[in-house]
């Protein structure tokens, strides 16, 4: 079933990942960029990754793709780093992810690196003017952030390949654009209904992850109640108020133990009902996750248009206080 193309912004930037992806890998600009931010992290003893919201996912699975090139990495949220900074001494390098490059704490963060001398690289949009910078994409028009997630998770794939990351090669990044082509044509989530109650995403290894930033795309496109579970904590507790009114996706790739898949049904034998989104492209497990991750994207931008909801304006209300945006930012941002 080819995926439905509606008139919203979000569906467009959805559709329009597979050639931006293909774009940033064969952009001079953008492989110069990297091999800069490359040899400036080969450096460094550590590397801190640091993202908000959707950049906090990709930080976590950048830290993995870098322990795939032998280093030490570690990813924390971008208030954390900056209130509750981690020891890090002056061997260390900071990569901030950033989407808009105008996040609070993601500001402050780069600040507090760059005024303690660190080795620090930010990825983020196109024409911010910031030095030892990866640009990924324009700004995003919809609030609901899709293309400048994938792009950040496939320039982390190509800065860790660099770095020489034995499995997650050059090789297999080159694979993802045809990987989200036919995710697009058949998402996998075209029976997942609207939920009566909650739509919980769950996941094992890098697709925990992806279960996260899957159900934080229905939240905001669709205003629906999405919760996204690592499948060992969503059994431990998690699980126990969800019933009949409740909509389980399993997302069942990785899933080398079978754990998800039993997870899978009990929660049907539990009266929820579940569907099983598997992703057939072999990749690499965390370049994998760039396909799957538009799979739910779909999802997200269907629901809206079933809820009626719009996609592109997302924060609104009391919610949209600038005050409540501007705090953490670094004195010259505000």
């Amino acid at each position: 079933m080819a995926a439905r193309t509606g008139d919203s912004i979000l569906d467009h930037q959805i559709l329009s990942q597979p050639d931006e992806l293909q774009r940033l890998l064969t952009d001079p600009t953008v492989r110069a960029q990297v091999h800069a931010a490359a040899e400036g992290l080969h450096r460094v003893r550590r590397i801190w990754v640091v993202g908000t919201g959707s950049s906090q996912h990709a930080a976590s699975l950048g830290a993995a793709l870098f322990q795939d090139a032998g280093r030490s990495a570690h990813s924390v949220s971008s208030m954390q780093f900056v209130r509750n900074a981690p020891i890090v001494g002056p061997h260390d390098g900071v990569l901030i992810i950033t989407h808009t490059a105008e996040t609070a704490y993601a500001l402050a963060a780069r600040s507090l690196a760059f005024q303690a001398g660190l080795q620090t690289v930010v990825v983020t949009r196109r024409g911010v003017g910031m030095n030892d910078v990866i640009e990924t994409v324009e700004k995003e028009a919809s609030e609901t952030y899709t293309v400048s997630y994938t792009a950040a998770l496939l320039v982390l794939g190509l800065l860790a390949a660099e770095m020489g990351a034995d499995s997650a090669t050059r090789e297999q990044w080159e694979a993802v654009p045809d990987a989200v082509r036919r995710a697009i044509a058949d998402s996998g989530t075209q029976a997942v209904p609207v939920p009566r109650r909650a739509l919980v995403i769950t996941g094992a290894g890098p697709s925990a992850i992806t279960a996260h930033e899957g159900a934080l795309k229905a939240r905001e496109a669709a205003r629906v109640l999405a919760e996204g579970f690592d499948a060992e904590y969503l059994l431990h507790g998690n699980a126990v108020p969800l019933g009949v009114d409740d909509h389980l996706v399993a997302l069942v790739t990785p899933d080398e133990d079978g754990f998800v898949e039993v997870l899978a049904g009990t929660a049907q034998a539990a009266g929820l009902s579940v569907t099983r989104v598997a992703e057939p492209s072999g990749l690499h497990p965390i370049a994998a996750q760039i396909p799957l991750t538009v799979r739910l994207q779909l999802l997200a931008a269907r629901l809206a248009a079933q809820r009626g909801q719009n996609p592109d304006t997302v924060i609104t209300g009391a919610w949209n206080d600038p005050r409540l945006w501007s705090l953490g930012a670094p004195t010259a941002a505000r």
